[in-house]
């Protein structure tokens, strides 16, 4: 259990440093991550008024019926793709990653690509 704590930690910490280098604004808002072991979540937010301009996860109907298992690299993908459309509906085109402390591979990388596929830029 005490393996667990430490990556939290760990996490947690590296998070901090991205944080105070990466804000959203209203011309290219952030696109935050996170991850749990059974299901993914990604939101995007203007840091300027505090607001959550549109957010995808695992849980939401429309994925939740695509796809049952929600922790895959395949969920992440579903994901991404539905986030960017999700945007783009919304005129919003460019977004600053934040990838919230966490390794830039599996799940997070196959988020990223597919919202970069769907057309979202950053």
């Amino acid at each position: 259990m005490e393996g667990v704590v430490i990556r939290v930690r760990r996490r947690i910490r590296r998070k901090r440093g991205l944080t105070k280098r990466i804000r959203g604004s209203a011309e290219c808002p952030r696109l935050t991550v996170f991850r749990s072991n059974s299901h993914i979540y990604a939101q995007i937010i203007d840091d300027e008024r505090g607001v959550t301009l549109c957010a995808a996860s695992t849980k939401a109907k429309d994925i939740r019926d695509v796809i049952p298992n929600g922790g895959g690299k395949v969920a992440a993908k579903v994901v991404g793709a539905a986030l960017a459309k999700t945007a783009l509906d919304k005129n919003i085109a460019c977004v600053s990653f934040d990838r919230n402390g966490y390794q830039y591979h599996g799940r997070i990388k196959a988020l990223a690509d597919a919202a970069r596929e769907a057309g979202l830029k950053f």
